[in-house]
C-alpha cells in the first residue's frame, strides 16, 4: 500500500492581502468607485471626497507660483542691464521656490481626498453611502486578495526539525466535504510558543473560483514523505513484548504442514488498522492476527488454515467458536472470507491474513 507520512492540523483561511480602506482626512463623500462583493483593480478609485476648497487651493498656489516666477525673469533681465542688483534677484528665486513649494502642498492635499485600491482584489460590504461625512480613519470597506489564500495553524514541537517552506500540504473543509485543495507551506514561525510547545505554520493554497473565503475553517494536512509500495499488515497481528514487536508467520513445516514462526518486526509508521512493517515479512506471507497467546509456547507450532469463504456453514460455525474461545476471523481478510490458523482444533486457534 501506499503510506504518507504526514501530521494533520486545524486552522482558519485569510486572504493572502487584506486591507481595510479608511481615508486619510475628513470630508463628506461625493463618489462611490466600487460595487459591493466585486472586484477592484490597483489603482482605481474607490471613495472620492468633495475637494472644492482644495482644488481651490491649488489655483491659488499655482498663481502665486507663476507670479514669483515671472519676478525672477525680470529680475534677471534687470541684472543684466545693472538695474537691480544679485541680492534682489536671489530674493525672487526663493519666493518662486516657495510657490513651488506650495504648489506641490496643495496637490498633495488634493490627492488626499481620493481613496484608490492598493492592489487587485475584492470588495466587501461598504460601510458609508453616498454623501456621508466621514472622519480620518473611519472605516469604509474592506478589499481583499481572493486569488490565493492562507492557512495559519499550530505544529507540535517535535515536528520543528522536519518542516519547512516548501513542504506539500492538503487542505479539506468541513463546508465543502468531498473536495480537496493543494497548497504549500510558505513561512515558519521564528520561535516555538513556550505556553503550548506548538509551531506557528503558514501554508498558501490557491483558490480558483474563489470557492474559497477568508475565515473558513480548515483542516490543513502537511505531507513530509510519500512511499509506494510499503507492507503493511493489521495493527493486531503484532504482539509487543517489552520494546519489541513480534508477529507470527505462517509458512510451510519440514513435513508440508502449516506451522507458525514467530518473527520480530520492525515497524515503521501506523495508519488507521494498519502498521507499516520495515523489517521481517514481505509481501504474500501470511501472518496471524488472533490467537497469538496459544502460539507463544514455542517456535513452528502446527497450524491448520481455514478459509471461510470455501468452508460454508461449517468454516463459520468455525469462526464462531473461535470468538469464544480466543481465536477470530481477520478483518483484514477480503469481504466474506477469512482465515483462521488453529493449533489443533480450528474453533480455538488463531486468525491468519495476509499482508
Amino acid at each position: 500500500m501506499t503510506i504518507v507520512d504526514d501530521v494533520q492540523a486545524v486552522g482558519s483561511l485569510k486572504a493572502r492581502q487584506g486591507v481595510m480602506v479608511r481615508p486619510e482626512v475628513s470630508g463628506r463623500i461625493a463618489r462611490l468607485g466600487f460595487v459591493d462583493g466585486q472586484p477592484v483593480r490597483q489603482g482605481q478609485l474607490l471613495v472620492q471626497l468633495d475637494d472644492t476648497l482644495q482644488r481651490a487651493q491649488l489655483e491659488q498656489a499655482k498663481a502665486q507660483a507663476s507670479i514669483a516666477r515671472t519676478n525672477l525673469q525680470r529680475s534677471r533681465e534687470l541684472l543684466a542691464q545693472n538695474f537691480v542688483s544679485q541680492s534682489a534677484v536671489d530674493q525672487n528665486a526663493a519666493a518662486l521656490q516657495v510657490g513651488e513649494a506650495q504648489v506641490a502642498l496643495a496637490e498633495a492635499q488634493l490627492a488626499r481626498m481620493r481613496v484608490l485600491a492598493p492592489f487587485n482584489g475584492t470588495a466587501g460590504l461598504r460601510t458609508v453611502d453616498l454623501g456621508d461625512y466621514v472622519k480620518d480613519g473611519a472605516d469604509i470597506v474592506k478589499i481583499e486578495d481572493l486569488s490565493a489564500l492562507e492557512v495559519e495553524f499550530a505544529l507540535p514541537e517535535r515536528y520543528v526539525a522536519r518542516t519547512r517552506p516548501g513542504l506539500p500540504m492538503e487542505l479539506t473543509l468541513d463546508a465543502l466535504p468531498g473536495s480537496s485543495f493543494k497548497g504549500q507551506v510558505v513561512a515558519i514561525n521564528s520561535q516555538v510558543d513556550a505556553n503550548g510547545r506548538s509551531l506557528m505554520v503558514r501554508a498558501r493554497v490557491q483558490n480558483p473560483g474563489t470557492q474559497l473565503r477568508p475565515g473558513m475553517f480548515a483542516r490543513p494536512r502537511v505531507i513530509f514523505a510519500k512511499r509506494e509500495g510499503a507492507v503493511a499488515v493489521p495493527e493486531e497481528a503484532l504482539v509487543p513484548l517489552g520494546a519489541r514487536q513480534f508477529l507470527f508467520k505462517v509458512v510451510d513445516g519440514p513435513d508440508g504442514r502449516k506451522v507458525a514462526q514467530r518473527q520480530e518486526a520492525r515497524i515503521g509508521l501506523r495508519v488507521p488498522g494498519k502498521v507499516e512493517i520495515l523489517d521481517g515479512v514481505k509481501p504474500g506471507d501470511e501472518v496471524v492476527t488472533a490467537g497469538q497467546a496459544r502460539l507463544m509456547r514455542g517456535d513452528s507450532t502446527p497450524v491448520r488454515v481455514i478459509d471461510l469463504a470455501q468452508a460454508g456453514g461449517r468454516g463459520a460455525s468455525a469462526a464462531g467458536g473461535a470468538g469464544r474461545r480466543g481465536g477470530a476471523a481477520s478483518q483484514g481478510a477480503p469481504s466474506g472470507s477469512a482465515s483462521v490458523a488453529a493449533s489443533g482444533r480450528a474453533a480455538a486457534g488463531p486468525a491468519a491474513t495476509q499482508p
